[in-house]
């Protein structure tokens, strides 16, 4: 009796199992509050820029690989501001900007277009020090449960300094809170892919200076788009961050050092 209890309750759990959802797609908003200082350009020359930018990614999944793309309008149409003859032009991710993640192997791949040029970064998931919180909510009809961690690394910096543009290494540390739902077993997401024991639904970063929110999931999904991506130079992401200092310093100098325009994403 005591076997047929086991073998009983083996066969439950498998059946939640199999019923649980192991592949399909997930569309997300990201909110960014956009950090640019204008120095000595006049008190007022940061009133014309936008506080924040809003755009939306998907992430299709299945086979423990997913694949995180923008959502592109057909025209996107880059918005322009302009502060003391600075002209600061915002540009959403394009079409050839996506992410690919094998969980089974724990690595990603990168592939990002700047200038004209295409680059592949590659890299080992590397899991932060998650800790569960105890604290649990609904997200789109499913149970999530919240997590927290904190990674410490280094970000570029943008100054735009009496006209000219600097740029620079600084510290970042960053407070990530993420709700996660065991509902959906595959540790994809918009972010922080292949840490967690379920899809991230919702992220915020440093109190909501970057939220990821998930607002449309989908059972169905084109499983043949998640492949990685072979298109471009290979660097890492050190040597992609030296080319676009590079890059932007290029187009400076061809510009005859007057006032640029900058892509911020």
């Amino acid at each position: 009796m005591k076997r047929y209890w086991l073998t009983g309750l083996a066969l439950t759990l498998l059946c939640q199992l199999q019923a649980q959802q192991q592949e399909g797609r997930i569309l997300y908003e990201r909110t960014t509050q956009l950090q640019i200082r204008l120095a000595g350009m006049g008190d007022g020359a940061e009133r014309n820029i936008p506080q924040s930018r809003t755009d939306k990614m998907e992430v299709i999944f299945g086979k423990n690989q997913s694949l995180r793309k923008p959502v592109v309008e057909a025209n996107p149409e880059p918005e322009n501001f302009e502060s003391g003859g600075m002209v600061i032009r915002t540009f959403a991710a394009g079409a050839e900007d996506i992410s690919y993640f094998n969980y089974d192997e724990k690595r990603m791949v990168d592939q990002r277009e700047f200038a004209g040029k295409k680059f592949l970064i590659s890299d080992s998931i590397r899991p932060l020090q998650w800790k569960l919180t105890g604290e649990a909510r609904v997200i789109l009809g499913l149970p999530c449960q919240e997590a927290k961690a904190q990674r410490i690394s280094t970000r570029m910096s943008m100054m735009i300094t009496n006209g000219e543009p600097q740029r620079g290494e600084v510290a970042d540390t960053a407070n990530i809170v993420a709700w996660f739902t065991p509902a959906i077993p595959v540790p994809t997401g918009p972010d922080y892919q292949g840490q967690l024991p379920g899809a991230i639904l919702e992220i915020s970063i440093n109190d909501g200076r970057t939220t990821f929110k998930a607002i449309e999931i989908s059972k169905k999904a084109d499983l043949a788009m998640i492949r990685e991506p072979k298109s471009g130079k290979k660097v890492t992401a050190k040597e992609f961050a030296d080319e676009q200092q590079k890059l932007m310093q290029e187009m400076q100098r061809n510009n005859g050092g007057r006032p640029q325009t900058f892509r911020l994403n």
